[in-house]
Parts: C-alpha cells; structure tokens; sequence
C-alpha cells in the first residue's frame, strides 16, 4: 500500500512539473512569469509590494491570412470550404484527359488562347504548371503551413506544402512544392510531376520601394501509349487486367506499376524555369501616425511610380520513343525510320524580358486609381533541330484602372501592342466594367477582349515539331463578351467568342487555319439549393453550342452536380457528405497526337458516356480536414469488366472505381 502512494505522489508531483513548464513555455505562460516574478520582488527593499497582472494583447494572439495575386489590388483570403472536392484536387472536373491523372487533357469548357506574342504551343499540360497568374503573395499575423497528402488506387500519390511568414511587418516569403505521381492502370501511363515556387513581396518602412519575388519551377514527365490497340481487348479473357491490355506506344515492362519508377521512355518531358523580379519607387505625399513614444506608422500617398520588371524563362519540351514501332511512325507521322532508331524531338527556349513603366495616380487617396504607360523588351533565343535562331519582340502597353473609393465600381482598361519583332503586328485590348449592386442582388460584371496573336510557334516551319508543314499562316484574331451576375441566390455567366483564322492539327502532325469565322456561346448558370435543413443541393449547367464545322470540338450541355449533407457535429467537427456526378452530352471529342503533345479533332469517333458518379465524405476539425471518396461508380458491374468504363479519348480509357484518401492540415506558428 506504501508503494501505491510513492507511486501516486510522484505521478502527481511530475504532472505538476509539467504544468508549470507548460505554462511558461506557451504564450499565456508570459503573464505567469511576470506576476510571480514581481511576487517573488514584494518582499525586497525598494520593490513594489503591490501584485502586478499583465494586460492581454489580443491582437497579438489572433492569426489573420490574406493574399493578393499578381497585378491585382484585391486582397483576398483563402477558402476554407469543404464542400467542393476540386478546392485540394489540382485536376479541375472539366478536364477530359488521356486516363491517368497528369496525363494530357483540355476543358469541356472552352476556353481559348488569348494571348498576343510569343508563345511555344505546348498547352496540353498547362493544368499541372504552376504559373506567375496563379501565383499568391501573402501577408500573415503569423507563420503558416499548409500540408496536404492524397493516396489512390492504384498507387497515385499528390503532396503539397506551402509556408509563408511575414518576420516583419513589411516583409513576406514563402515556398510552394507540389508532387503528381501516378503510376497509371495501363501500359506506359505513369506520370510524375514535380512543381516548386519561391515568392516574397517586401514594402520599405515608409511605404516608398516595394519588391515582388518569384523563382519557379515545373517539371512535367509523362509517358504516351498511344491508346489501346483494339477494343476487343476489353472484353477478351486474355486479358483480365488492364495493364496486360496491349497500347500502340511503348514497350510492356515486365513489372506492374510502380510510384518509384517515373523514368519515361516513351512520353513527354516538359521543363519550364521562371526568375521574376519587379521593383517600384514612389513619389508623392508622405504621412505619419504616432501610435505611441517609441511607434510611428509611416502612411505615403502615391503621385507617380517608376516600375522596373524583369523576367528570365528557360522552357525545354521534348519527346522521346526509345523503341518506336516503324510502322506506325509511317501512318501517323509519314516518318520513315530503321529498327534501331530512337525518336527524340526537342524545342527549347530562353526569354529575357524588360519592362519599364510609369503609373500617374490622379486621386492621392485612392491608390486603386492609375495610369500605366509602359515599354518592354523580349529577347528570344530558340533552339530546334536545325540549329538556334535569336528572336526579340518590342512592346508598347498602357492600362487605366478605377477602383472607387466606395468600392462599388471597378473599371479596367489595358492594351498591348507588338511594334516590332517576332511577333510585330500582335495586339491585345481588354476592358471591363464591374458594379457592385448591394449584398442581396451581388455584382454585375461586363467584359470585352480582343486579341490579334500570331499563331504559336509549333506551327512555324522552324519548330523540331515541323513535319513538312511549310505554309505561313495569318493572325489569330480573337474577340471575347462577357457578361455576369453573381449574387447569394444564382450566379449567371454569359460568353460569346468569335475567332477567325484558328490554328489547329489535324491527322496527328499536319496543320490548318480555318478561315471562317468561329461562334461558341457558353451560357452558365450555378446554384446552391437548400432542399432541407441538412441537405443542399449545388447545380452547375453550361449550354454551348458550336458550329459543326468547325475545328472545335466541345459537348453541347455539360453538367456538375453535387447532393450533400452538410452539419456541425459536436461542435468543432464540420462534415460534408453525399453523391456528386459529372454529364455531358455525346460528341465527336479530338484525337491525340502523341508526338506532338496536341489535340487534334476527328470525325469517325462519337463519345457516349455515362454519367461520371463519385460519393464522398469530407470532414473538418478546426485546422484537420480529411476527405474520402469513391470514384467511376458508373463502372460498376459483376459481369460487365471493363466494358463500363467511360472514355476520355478515343481508345483512351478512364480507370474503373477508384477508392481515394487525403488530409489537409493547417499549421500556425
């Protein structure tokens, strides 16, 4: 009985231990120390015997996070939803893709390339790349990780980590990694993809220099199998599993998929190196509040900016079969080859571009009020096949931009012009006009966009990707309307886009230009319906017919739909259950050239699919959200095999079900 005593003495005196060291490790332990520090004082000559309590700065303890993007003065903070799988997944659900995840793909939703001057004309990947558009500069009370994780059959694997800090109140920086690795179902299908980003942004003490940083990289691997060779394979009892199913590329491995092997024999390899750095000074009015004997708050009202931004770009895209097979080389490509030969095709690039512009700020107040003008420089150095050639492009550009004191309205305006070079004759206008109504009616946003662009590298004779297309083509020219509302009840969206001389491949390798004028109208509408207390409903319907004609291919309805449970359990777990599918209508979706990484349309071919379902469960403990999901539902069948499953490409097929699992967990500092 003694013994249990001792036992129960030490138990108890050691948790006190470790209380009191608690205390005085975590913030709240600085008022404890303090009040029995000058306990430990009231005895003492000359001290204070008065007991002494720290005030709480609650400011100090709160956590606030907000970013900004690039060229935007809209600060904005993260979505913390859990509702919408696509917010963690890098794949949006309109993507129609080649099967595996990070395999080539292209929105059902299209959406053109509306950009004017230089371009490679390699886009197929484009979903999985990080980029200076979609890159945040963030601003945080304190440090902050972000860390995802997410396993799938089939041993697919995607991690992120993202940290930023702000060590002073005017100085930020923060690093990004993604990794995309799935091994795939198929023969020569994996994929591994490995993206980083380093960004800072820093304003000086009284607000005159200010410093945006970016280094980024993306790493694109894929491999190409061509497609299976026959159908008929699906349903043969030769073949019960589908990575014994033979495809046109590629030699089979002698082992099953695997995560470690991302070696690519037969596939794409695309690598891409951004440096960017952009430095302002200002003139104008100077301020300054004194916030107490030791703090001044330094205020500065621009008048006139001088901006400097400059931007290097090293970009490499190739293709490599180690064992062609000859005869399809000559079908596909008209390429003659000898058993022994190995196929590598290369274009890369190196871009320096300088840019130098000045920003008038008529209203000294509002610093979303401005006039840009400025002038950039792009050298342009190309290697092919052939050998290097220098290119540089001179670019004039000028924007107006009001975003009104009272918030309600937003007008933009800019334009560039290509006054000579490469790409001279290029031009781009845009311009929209947003108005915030009140909060039950939201906003409305009209929008117009022209771009005359020459049409992307690929398609210049020049190009390693250049198989006996010798002719020039003319100007892309592409004219873009918009119109949305966007309010608590429905958010509608209007585009029309009309697109003359369009460039595209046909028959895997040689190119065209429509000459005609092109018309798609896309018609969205998106909406969350409350069906009970519990229960939600979120619709999303886009209607967009296209001429037949036309080298452009996209379903006339498609559709997103989710039904979810939605409630607060135990009051810290946040859950989100339900059913979601995706639907569009049957169309004569592209072809895929593998060679030369783009998408070709055809007419021999009609997609019928079912619907794509998925249920899921995604739950939220304060900072910890973790989600399972059950995907391909539609390919479920005891007697069927894989005769259910959808097609994403002709003779490119999507995997059956798929069981996933991911966290996301939130780390303040």
């Amino acid at each position: 009985m003694s013994y249990q005593l001792r036992m129960i003495k030490i138990y108890f005196t050691t948790v006190l231990i470790l209380l009191v060291h608690h205390s005085f490790a975590q913030p709240g332990g600085d008022i404890l120390k303090g009040a029995m520090g000058r306990l430990g004082q009231s005895g003492g000559g000359g001290g204070n015997d008065t007991i002494g309590f720290e005030h709480r700065d609650d400011a100090k303890d709160s956590f606030t996070l907000t970013y900004r993007n690039l060229d935007s003065i809209r600060s904005i903070k993260p979505v913390t939803d859990i509702n919408d799988f696509y917010t963690y997944f890098p794949v949006p659900i309109s993507l129609q893709h080649l099967g595996n995840t990070g395999n080539a793909g292209y929105s059902l939703l299209y959406a053109p390339i509306a950009k004017a001057g230089w371009d490679a004309g390699f886009h197929a990947y484009d979903t999985y790349k990080f980029t200076l558009e979609n890159t945040r500069f963030y601003k945080t009370t304190k440090p902050f990780t972000q860390f995802n994780y997410q396993l799938a059959t089939g041993q697919e694997q995607v991690i992120k980590v993202l940290h930023t800090q702000n060590p002073l109140p005017n100085l930020n920086f923060g690093f990004e990694y993604r990794l995309i690795n799935a091994p795939g179902f198929f023969i020569t299908q994996n994929t591994n993809h490995n993206n980083y980003r380093l960004f800072s942004n820093f304003q000086g003490v009284r607000k005159r220099y200010a410093a945006y940083f970016v280094l980024m990289s993306n790493s694109i691997n894929s491999s190409e199998n061509g497609g299976i060779k026959n159908d008929s394979f699906l349903t043969s009892p030769n073949f019960t599993k589908p990575f014994s199913i033979p495809v046109k590329l590629g030699e089979a491995p002698l082992d099953p998929p695997n995560p470690f092997k991302t070696t690519v024999n037969t596939g794409n390899k695309y690598k891409e190196f951004t440096f960017f750095l952009r430095q302002y000074y200002d003139l104008g009015k100077k301020d300054s509040i004194i916030v107490n004997d030791s703090t001044t708050d330094y205020l500065f009202y621009s008048k006139l900016r001088f901006q400097h931004t400059l931007t290097y770009s090293s970009s490499s895209f190739r293709f490599r079969d180690a064992a062609p097979d000859s005869a399809l080389y000559q079908r596909w490509y008209d390429t003659t080859l000898n058993k022994r030969d190995t196929i590598t095709v290369i274009d890369s690039w190196k871009v320096i571009s300088n840019d130098f512009s000045l920003l008038s700020f008529p209203d000294t107040k509002n610093s979303g009020q401005y006039i840009l003008a400025g002038a950039r420089l792009e050298n342009i150095k190309g290697s092919f096949s052939t050998g290097s050639k220098s290119f540089y492009n001179i670019v004039l550009h000028g924007e107006y931009r009001n975003k009104t004191r009272n918030k309600l309205w937003d007008i933009i305006a800019k334009g560039d012009f290509y006054l000579n070079g490469l790409n001279s004759g290029d031009y781009s206008a845009f311009g929209t006009l947003s108005r915030v109504l009140n909060k039950k009616l939201g906003n409305i946003t009209l929008l117009f966009s022209n771009v005359n662009r020459s049409p992307s590298f690929i398609f210049n004779r020049q190009s390693s990707f250049n198989f006996g297309n010798n002719t020039s083509y003319n100007k892309e020219n592409i004219i873009t309307l918009k119109a949305s509302a966007e309010n608590p009840y429905i958010n509608l969206y209007a585009t029309n886009y009309f697109i003359t001389n369009y460039a595209y491949y046909k028959n895997y390798y040689q190119t065209e230009q429509y000459s005609k004028v092109i018309n798609i109208l896309q018609l969205t509408a998106a909406k969350k319906f409350k069906l009970t207390k519990r229960w939600y409903w979120y619709s999303e319907f886009t209607f967009q017919p296209t001429d037949a004609a036309a080298p452009i291919r996209v379903p006339l309805i498609f559709t997103r739909n989710r039904i979810a449970y939605e409630n607060v359990l135990y009051k810290n777990l946040n859950l989100s259950a339900g059913i979601e599918f995706r639907y569009y209508t049957p169309y004569k979706g592209y072809d895929y050239s593998p060679l030369m990484g783009q998408f070709v349309p055809q007419d021999s071919i009609t997609i019928r699919n079912k619907p794509d379902v998925s249920a899921f469960v995604h739950v939220r403990i304060k900072s910890f959200i973790a989600y399972i999901r059950g995907e391909n539902l539609n390919t479920f069948s005891f007697t069927s095999g894989l005769t259910n499953n959808n097609i994403g490409i002709p003779q490119y097929l999507y995997p059956g079900f798929i069981f996933r699992f991911g966290i996301q967990w939130n780390f303040v500092n």
